[in-house]
């Protein structure tokens, strides 16, 4: 029997600036759970589909907005994309992250 694993995104520092690069090394599977954790007063999670995260839009929301601030959302089979649609977080914050679930 196989479990789905939990990862808290950006590891200590959590849903922040700059954590674009944190799925790298990573191996992830359909079913896993990503945590975000965030003050919700300043953030939040959109999931959207390629076109959206490649051009930081979240006008294209493949799944729903996330306001929690402790979000856990499980990845589907594919390419899982998230991104905050907070002004100029995506763009110029670097806060965005592509997820690649076998």
């Amino acid at each position: 029997m196989a479990y789905a694993a939990t990862y808290r995104v950006g590891d200590e520092d959590g849903w922040t600036f700059s954590v674009q690069d944190w799925p790298n090394g990573k191996h992830f599977m359909a079913g896993d759970i990503l945590v975000f954790n965030y003050g919700a007063e300043v953030h939040n999670v959109v999931e959207v589909n390629q076109w959206a995260y490649e051009n930081c839009d979240d006008s294209k929301i493949r799944g729903r907005k996330h306001t929690t601030g402790n979000d856990h959302i499980q990845l589907v089979k594919g390419m899982n994309y998230f991104l905050c649609s907070h002004p100029d977080h995506c763009s110029k914050g670097g806060m965005r992250i592509a997820v690649n679930a076998a």
